[in-house]
């Protein structure tokens, strides 16, 4: 019994070892792309490509999920408003949830899924294609032609898409507090116009999305660079995207929204 309680105690070490090794070689890509930032603006239609891609093929699944949040939204919050009498505040309670907390966290996920598992397949795809190593034999750095674009490009697409999946999400609570239930379009309007705060909800909103893209986007191209070549090591770093990604985001959520809103 005490050699199985030690065999899992030095599981549990080796485990954290491996994790503190993963957090330290992220930390050193981080560094490496932030280093080579100034070579990488210099390619704007690289970036340019790199945020139609990631942004484009992520539209359609924001904004089908971002109606569908704010439908939903204005049913819970209208039958919960309705026992305080506050129906009119109805808009605000839908504005509110998607700027502050749903828009970013969901978008983040819904990116992490779509946008950031494409990244590492891509990236694993090309490594165990060995068309990195043939970059790096041409004098070519892999980070600032290959990583450095998409980077910067899942840093800049996912604020533009929390931003859509929060406005549709405003329509889609509209359309069910206005269109279906019957609330007044102007107190839905107004409350929400009153209520907002552009600093304390709407900027921290585009800070939290701003973050959860750059985590998003750097654990994906973390994965595929540093991925096995083989079909099973892209396959494994792929699942270990959306897992590491989403749970990053949720963790990052907690200690922003505490920052935020004075928790801390």
């Amino acid at each position: 019994m005490i050699n199985a309680a030690l065999n899992q105690v030095a599981r549990l070490g080796a485990s954290s070892l491996v994790f503190v090794e993963a957090l330290g070689r992220l930390a050193v890509l981080f560094a490496r792309l932030v280093l080579r930032l100034p070579a990488v603006l210099r390619r704007p239609g690289l970036i340019g490509s790199q945020i139609h891609f990631l942004g484009n093929h992520s539209l359609a699944i924001i904004l089908v999920s971002g109606l569908f949040v704010g439908l939903v939204l204005g049913l819970q919050g209208y039958y919960t408003l309705r026992r305080y009498g506050s129906e009119e505040a109805l808009g605000l309670l839908v504005a509110l949830s998607l700027l502050r907390e749903l828009g970013p966290v969901v978008a983040a996920l819904l990116f992490a899924g779509r946008a950031g598992t494409s990244l590492t397949a891509e990236i694993g795809l090309m490594k165990a294609g060995e068309q990195l190593s043939a970059l790096e034999a041409m004098a070519v750095d892999p980070i600032t032609r290959i990583l450095g674009p998409r980077f910067v490009g899942g840093l800049a697409a996912m604020p533009l898409l929390a931003a859509l999946f929060s406005a549709v999400g405003v329509m889609g609570g509209w359309f069910v507090a206005v269109v279906l239930i019957g609330v007044d379009a102007g107190a839905f309007w107004s409350q929400m116009s009153s209520g907002v705060e552009f600093w304390d909800d709407l900027m921290n909103g585009v800070i939290k999305s701003i973050v959860f893209g750059l985590i998003v986007t750097l654990v994906a191209l973390y994965m595929g660079y540093e991925c096995r070549p083989t079909p099973d090591g892209v396959a494994r770093a792929t699942t270990l995207t959306v897992v590491a990604g989403s749970l990053a985001v949720l963790g990052f959520d907690f200690v922003l929204t505490a920052l935020m809103f004075g928790s801390l």
